[in-house]
């Protein structure tokens, strides 16, 4: 497997020099600076390129730009409203432009309003680092006390009112303010301000819209968008929600194995395509992580390897959960790794040009030197780095010619 790292662009406290150093190839990057239905450009795909390519003062770094994470997927696209018509032409000339500048691996999400959701981004762990939690009362005591929204009470068991009701009487202010900007961090958009009211705007545009009617939408997009990422020879592949369930009344989609064949084979081409989270699937307790490797195996474009544990309060499929180390947790990374260089070794036996599959060590926890950096939520250096030499090891022992993986 192909070892890459995340980077978010020369603004990316943890430089180049040190993804090098960590031992990944390639670079997982976007153009976070474009606006989100806007077309991607050769010259700025190009710039983007030259930056992973090359040192300031104009030295090789080693490294190539091997996936994109994300081209996001517009709204209007998702609810099919507004300018849905020309973000798909959008979407389909950046698609080109990638492919004109070599770009194959185009990742992206279809989670309405909300990306990735935590309410602690520097939960303190046993052995004194730090991660990111989702901790579900809290989140109910946002949802229910703080945003206040329109059917939430509605979407939580007694027990779990309950004790959200608790949680929100003995926050204060300052308290309540950090969860409320906690939440808000994985809302697209949130560095530019978010607002209460904003955030029940967005709500309001899918209160008619169903699963079943979202889910008709994404097969929509990939039957617009699959023909010419076919054509260009380009691999889409979609990332899971995060976390894997409905949160304030909007649809979630794209979160188990049957969500995952629906739109695989309603649109059955090479070019439709997974992107396997092992940290975001993981939080369903009835996501088999290294079945799925196996069974999605094929259609599996990208990789991140990740791992989380479970915590107590949970209300139906939703539960508590913090990002564990890469090697505890729920998910059993060896039989998952060893599932995916199966598929790789199969791919190798036919042939395929993607017998590689790209990962990345996904999230971190925040561990020595990396307290207090002040860098991306769960994109530490030396907690990553560490991540990915565990990776490694399972990955060049289950690869020994002394070794059978399967």
């Amino acid at each position: 497997m192909r070892q890459t790292w995340r980077w978010f662009g020369p603004k990316d406290i943890v430089r180049l020099s040190a993804v090098r150093q960590a031992g990944a190839d390639g670079v997982v990057s976007a153009l976070h600076h474009i606006p989100t239905g806007a077309v991607w450009t050769r010259p700025e795909i190009a710039r983007r390129k030259r930056e992973v390519a090359f040192h300031a003062d104009g030295a090789p770094t080693g490294l190539t730009w091997d996936v994109v994470e994300s081209l996001p997927v517009s709204e209007d696209i998702k609810r099919q409203t507004g300018d849905v018509r020309a973000h798909l032409a959008n979407y389909k000339a950046s698609l080109e432009a990638l492919a004109a500048e070599g770009l194959a691996t185009v990742c992206y999400n279809f989670m309405p309003v909300l990306d990735w959701t935590r309410t602690d981004l520097a939960f303190r762990v046993d052995h004194g680092g730090r991660t990111m939690r989702f901790d579900l009362a809290d989140f109910a005591a946002f949802d229910l006390f703080i945003l206040q929204r329109p059917g939430a009470p509605e979407d939580f068991g007694a027990a779990l009112k309950d004790e959200a009701a608790r949680r929100f009487s003995a926050m204060d202010d300052q308290a309540r303010t950090a969860l409320a900007r906690n939440l808000s961090a994985g809302l697209p958009g949130a560095a530019d301000g978010w607002t209460l009211d904003g955030l029940r705007g967005q709500l309001a545009l899918y209160d008619s819209l169903s699963a079943k009617r979202l889910r008709a939408h994404l097969v929509d997009f990939l039957a617009e968008v699959v023909p010419t990422a076919e054509k260009l020879g380009i691999r889409l592949c979609c990332h899971p929600d995060d976390p894997p369930f409905p949160l304030l009344g909007l649809p979630r989609i794209v979160s188990t194995e049957a969500d995952y064949r629906f739109f695989l084979d309603a649109v059955p081409s090479p070019a439709n395509g997974v992107t396997l989270c092992s940290g975001s699937l993981g939080v369903r307790p009835d996501n088999d992580l290294p079945g799925m490797a196996e069974r999605l195996g094929p259609r599996i474009h990208f990789v991140h390897l990740r791992n989380v544990r479970r915590e107590g309060i949970a209300d139906g499929i939703r539960a508590s959960f913090h990002e564990d180390e890469h090697l505890k947790g729920v998910t059993d990374m060896v039989a998952t790794i060893a599932a995916l260089l199966r598929e790789e070794s199969r791919r190798r036996a036919e042939g395929r040009a993607d017998a590689q599959i790209p990962f990345r060590p996904d999230h971190g926890q925040d561990i020595l030197d990396d307290i207090g950096r002040g860098g991306q939520p769960g994109y530490p250096a030396i907690g990553r780095l560490k991540g990915l030499a565990e990776l490694r090891g399972i990955m060049t022992a289950l690869e020994h010619p002394g070794v059978r993986c399967g």
